[in-house]
């Protein structure tokens, strides 16, 4: 039988100049990401800020106006209306402009995983929740410890974003709860999950969850820009977890993740 060749020297040195050529590309790549991001937590504020602070002015001089001329009271209320649209907006896009600056972290952070207690993580977050909305009925873990790999951090802000979740689309009913569960699963992984009774919605429309700004509901019913979803879905991948929606209109959301745990 034949055995293979070693690479000729030639060879080598090329493959190596090409790794170091992507390697400075990546970098040039990720240099180039960081610069955008900076722009966009701070260069594109300026602008936003303005339209919100001049906004309320612009409302007042209009009140002004109106009250000197009555009879450009109706011309007054539209321009009110305006002005109050166009401060919405600003503020929803700052608001889009803070999540997507928070995704891009979660996406560029350096993990530094070790075992974890995510019971030991997620109750005290539960615990302030209960302080602020003490209407929820809420069903905490029953495992003394879960023990995941993770980095803590980053695993407790998306505990928190689905917490948060939870609370928003289920706060309208009658009696809210959200049930917070954890078992485990083959090979040493745990399904974490996080079980509301709100609104829900058609989960054949699921797939568009986790993608930055896709929401299932409008704007005017819920707060919100879409963007807890899709930090959940950067934090898990980033873990190698997978995570997975369940829901159907007026019957909740159940939100699973399915996390490595200690082997």
């Amino acid at each position: 039988m034949q055995q293979a060749q070693s690479p000729t020297p030639g060879t080598l040195n090329e493959a190596l100049a090409l790794i170091a050529q992507q390697q400075a590309d990546m970098a040039r790549l990720h240099a180039a990401h960081a610069s955008w991001m900076r722009a966009v937590a701070h260069d594109l504020r300026a602008p936003l800020r303005h339209v919100v602070s001049f906004a309320p002015l612009l409302k007042e001089s209009v009140g002004e106006l109106a009250a000197a001329a009555p009879q450009a009271v109706h011309a007054a209320e539209d321009a009110h209306e305006f002005a109050s649209t166009m401060e919405r907006a600003a503020r929803k896009m700052s608001a889009m402009l803070d999540g997507l600056v928070h995704i891009s972290r979660a996406a560029r952070a350096e993990l530094q995983p070790e075992l974890v207690d995510w019971v030991a993580l997620t109750v005290p977050l539960v615990q302030a929740l209960q302080a602020q909305y003490p209407q929820v009925q809420w069903s905490l873990p029953t495992p003394a410890q879960v023990p995941v790999l993770a980095h803590a951090e980053w695993l407790r802000v998306a505990m928190q974003a689905l917490l948060d979740n939870a609370i928003k689309f289920s706060a309208r009913q009658a009696s809210p709860q959200v049930q917070v569960q954890a078992w485990p699963l083959a090979d040493g992984w745990w399904r974490l999950v996080v079980q509301d009774n709100g609104a829900g919605f058609n989960d054949s429309r699921a797939q568009q969850l986790g993608e930055l700004f896709q929401r299932m509901h409008h704007e005017n019913e819920f707060d919100g820009v879409g963007c807890g979803l899709a930090l959940v879905s950067t934090v898990a991948q980033r873990h190698g977890a997978r995570w997975g929606v369940q829901s159907q209109p007026g019957q909740g959301c159940t939100v699973s993740l399915d996390w490595p745990g200690a082997h």
